[in-house]
């Protein structure tokens, strides 16, 4: 079990960074902060964008913020999580999400 910022971070960061090849461009990539984003032109139904937001994660002051741009029942239908410990279970979880998130996306063609 995880329970270091840092460490968490940096083990979310491994399993969100290979979807950076996979159409997603990195646009905050420093110590403390990683995000992914699609630069496709997106159409909600609700509203028309020229990018959409993926997943994110920033090391706070004594936990991780994760922010995924979709709600994931795997997350209880959360698009923000904060991460205090880290175990397998919850690590399986996220990559989960994120391989969730990537499907919904290519499905929707904003990928």
């Amino acid at each position: 079990m995880k329970t270091d910022p840092v460490e968490i971070f940096q083990t979310i960061r491994a399993s969100l960074q290979p979807y950076a090849t996979l159409g997603f461009t990195n646009r905050l990539n420093t110590a403390d902060t990683y995000d992914l984003w699609s630069d496709k032109n997106v159409d909600t139904g609700l509203e028309k964008r020229t990018e959409a937001f993926f997943a994110g994660i920033t090391i706070e002051k004594d936990y991780v913020l994760l922010t995924t741009g979709f709600d994931h029942k795997m997350l209880a239908n959360q698009s923000v999580i904060e991460i205090k410990q880290l175990d397998d279970v919850l690590l399986n979880q996220i990559e989960e999400t994120f391989a969730t998130g990537y499907k919904m996306f290519k499905e929707k063609e904003w990928v």
